[in-house]
């Protein structure tokens, strides 16, 4: 008679499996019914934003997608996304309450200064991927970025930024790098006053929004040399990027939705679908293209956002440390 032993470890793969045979019809029942109430979308900043009006634009056609589910956008301003973090993390984890983050959202995570952890999160969405210039005024004695770089490497030119460890600062670190030179920030904390010291010769470069940035060259008193980006932008033809010049540094300005981990894999697939749907329809579309922006590279599903989340989390963080930005 053949006899078999089952070790602990084979006996826990038998019993995981059996419930996952179990829980495959609650969890189908689950997407099926979902939403089962209203759908709260947690903004870290005020109304009135980008972050906002981002979000409301998005919920117009979501909630249809959704049967008409109300769409609630709920602001918890404060510690750099903490509040609204903990928030989330307070609710269940069942797709009910969603965030939108922005980096400032993975560099408040890489500091430890809310309770939520890079793996407490999941990508559901992302709506907007606006790529980043390298621009200088036009009266600057840099005419493409071949002479800003050769110029950098005699010595370091002053580079504008909105306050240290901001997402301008992270990249410009990043791009320094990769590029082989040095650089001095000057922090300003207005963008207005930093623009009009680009103008006046009182910096060298900032790193502007396409959006940011579109009126300034488009009546010639900014520059655009360089877009920190893969591929060029159908608007700016003439606009080398940072790939094609052999520097893979990448800069943009990122705004999508992410829910709790541990919400139901179904319930992720439902809202995705819904919300790239929503983001696809030309209210939304609309909505992009005043920023210059189109939905194709903008818009995606969740298995793409969350992949960008997390390797752009480990990108940051990694930079913040050599920069000193994080606590020991």
């Amino acid at each position: 008679m053949t006899r078999f032993k089952l070790d602990r470890r084979s006996l826990g793969l038998a019993a995981a499996g059996a419930a996952l045979l179990l829980c495959g019809p609650a969890l189908a029942q689950d997407a099926e019914n979902f939403p089962s109430g209203p759908i709260e979308v947690v903004i870290h900043t005020t109304f009135g934003g980008g972050t906002d009006i981002t979000a409301r634009m998005m919920s117009i056609r979501t909630r249809r997608e959704l049967d008409n589910t109300d769409v609630v956008i709920v602001s918890k301003p404060g510690g750099g996304g903490a509040e609204a973090q903990n928030y989330v993390m307070s609710k269940p984890a069942d797709g009910h309450t969603v965030l939108a983050v922005t980096q400032t959202h993975l560099y408040t995570i890489a500091r430890g200064q809310s309770e939520m952890g890079i793996d407490d999160l999941v990508g559901v969405a992302r709506a907007m991927d606006e790529p980043t210039f390298i621009t200088v005024g036009a009266n600057s004695q840099y005419e493409t970025i071949d002479d800003l770089i050769e110029a950098s490497k005699q010595q370091p030119l002053n580079w504008g930024i909105s306050v240290i460890g901001s997402t301008e600062h992270i990249g410009l670190a990043q791009f320094a790098e990769a590029a082989g030179i040095e650089y001095k920030v000057v922090p300003f904390g207005s963008g207005g006053e930093m623009v009009q010291a680009l103008l006046s010769g009182a910096i060298d470069a900032i790193l502007p929004n396409v959006s940011e940035a579109a009126s300034q060259i488009g009546d010639g008193s900014m520059r655009a040399l360089l877009i920190m980006s893969r591929e060029r932008l159908d608007d700016y033809p003439d606009v080398p990027t940072s790939f094609e010049k052999g520097w893979e540094a990448r800069l943009s300005t990122t705004r999508g939705y992410v829910v709790r981990a541990g919400t139901p894999q179904p319930i992720i697939d439902k809202l995705s679908e819904a919300m790239v749907t929503a983001m696809n329809h030309e209210v939304f579309v609309n909505y992009l293209a005043s920023a210059g922006l189109e939905p194709e590279g903008n818009v995606g599903g969740w298995e793409e956002w969350d992949q960008q989340l997390k390797e752009e989390y480990q990108s940051a963080r990694e930079t913040m440390e050599e920069l000193g930005l994080l606590s020991q």
